[in-house]
């Protein structure tokens, strides 16, 4: 699944998550209670998730994914939802006591050049949206916004193409320090999404030096980094000073983990060792439609997670 079409579908999907049974739906304070423990780190579904047990209502997810012992939820498209519902979205997170996580800061250009070309159209744009992007972090409580530089300029040098990055992304950075938000750069991979300026984790650990602020740090995607360049222990560990935020997605068909490759319990026992008190975002597909799919997803992550 490419990326754009995940964010533009996310808030759509009729794929889900949960393996809990039908009392589970009441959402009473005894099953909040029984799961609020459930998993040793914050994994953060995304609306859809759980469309077949909780409906199509934002709130009534957000209370399920509460119910199931999730303590954290993402959502790419918050930014385009609607003020009434941002506020309602929030509420509900506050009131369950879950963490929101990143939501996409800005226009993503998938197939030019913006950022790394170095025009000041580009740049103006880029920043603008960012500061729009500090009132919706704000208003739902978050603190993470995910950013893509966008597409490579093949008429530049790659070195020129970094400095422009860099200089885009310290001013960025100015308008985000003073409200302790942090943009997260994320490497795509070069299979679902060619052409991108940003796709290793060394090359983001790079111009998160270069930036040298707290609100410029990496998301680490293990699904892209497994693509572009597996080792993921130990990338994990060379880049953990800049980390400040995981996705999830097995490989290949970025569904839940146990369905691909990924050594998930390792993993995520590593990162649970190195003391990561952040979020990782449930950013995949489930690997089986319907209810069924929901529990699968459920029982896969109480697989991974029993370390």
């Amino acid at each position: 699944m490419k990326r754009r079409k995940f964010i533009q579908n996310t808030a759509l999907s009729t794929l889900g998550a949960s393996m809990i049974t039908s009392e589970a739906l009441s959402f009473n304070k005894e099953d909040r209670k029984k799961n609020m423990n459930a998993f040793n780190l914050k994994y953060a579904p995304h609306l859809g998730m759980f469309r077949n047990h909780a409906g199509s209502g934002e709130v009534a997810q957000l209370e399920f994914m509460a119910s199931q012992g999730f303590k954290a939820f993402e959502d790419n498209g918050m930014k385009n939802r609607s003020l009434d519902i941002q506020k309602q979205m929030a509420g509900t997170m506050e009131k369950y006591n879950m963490q929101m996580g990143v939501f996409v800061a800005h226009k993503i250009y998938w197939d030019k050049p913006n950022l790394a070309s170095g025009d000041a159209t580009f740049r103006d744009e880029f920043l603008n949206d960012i500061k729009e992007s500090v009132e919706v972090a704000k208003r739902v409580n978050a603190k993470w916004m995910t950013v893509v530089p966008g597409y490579v300029d093949l008429r530049k040098n790659e070195a020129y193409q970094t400095a422009n990055v860099v200089e885009s992304l310290k001013r960025a950075a100015e308008i985000l320090e003073p409200h302790n938000l942090v943009m997260v750069l994320e490497p795509l991979n070069f299979r679902d999404h060619p052409g991108m300026f940003l796709s290793e984790s060394p090359q983001a650990y790079e111009i998160c030096k270069a930036v040298d602020s707290p609100s410029c740090k990496i998301l680490f995607d293990i699904y892209h980094q497994q693509i572009t360049e597996g080792n993921l222990i130990p990338n994990i560990d060379a880049c953990w000073d800049e980390i400040a935020y995981f996705q999830i997605g097995d490989n290949p068909g970025r569904k839940e983990p146990t369905t691909g490759e990924i050594n998930y319990k390792n993993v995520f026992k590593h990162i649970n060792s190195r003391g990561f008190e952040g979020i990782l975002g449930m950013e995949h597909g489930n690997s089986k439609p319907g209810k069924e799919g929901e529990e699968s997803l459920i029982k896969a992550y109480k697989e991974v997670d029993s370390f």
